[in-house]
């Protein structure tokens, strides 16, 4: 039998690097669900700008998913409104919490994206704060600790 330089399953060194993962997964979980509410936040603010002032959001470029300034302050309150009950959810460790703030990161991206022409800076920061949600909330298992 020749010596190895890797532990064998079930110890507590193979486990460390999981224990590691999770313990980051986690404290990101957690983080995200205050991310989640701050963007939730943002986004009403963001929708209720382009609601009352529309001019702000013209895009100088002709663009193929043109909408209107009121379309797309409707769409950023109806998701930040869908984002403020997933955080709270997901602060809550609820399993659908978890479930939808993933598909609501994820229609936070598709939005943000399309209206990249409209402010990117905001877009672009939207897009990475929701792809770590997206990490955050699918690589926590909070049954593993």
């Amino acid at each position: 039998m020749t010596a190895s330089s890797n532990p064998p399953r079930g110890s507590v060194a193979a486990a460390e690097p999981f224990d590691v993962r999770q313990g980051l997964a986690k404290g990101t979980a957690l983080a995200a669900g205050v991310m989640l509410l701050t963007l939730a936040t943002v986004s009403v603010l963001q929708g209720i700008v382009a609601l009352l002032h529309d001019d702000l959001y013209l895009p100088d470029v002709e663009y193929l998913y043109r909408l209107g300034p009121s379309a797309w302050g409707w769409i950023h309150v109806v998701i930040g409104a869908a984002l403020a009950i997933c955080a709270v959810a997901l602060l809550l460790g609820t399993r659908w919490g978890r479930f939808a703030a993933v598909l609501i990161a994820a229609l936070a991206i598709v939005a943000n994206f399309l209206s990249l022409p409209y402010y990117p800076a905001w877009s672009i920061l939207v897009i990475a704060l929701s792809a770590a949600v997206m990490w955050a909330v699918t690589t926590w298992r909070p049954t593993a600790n």
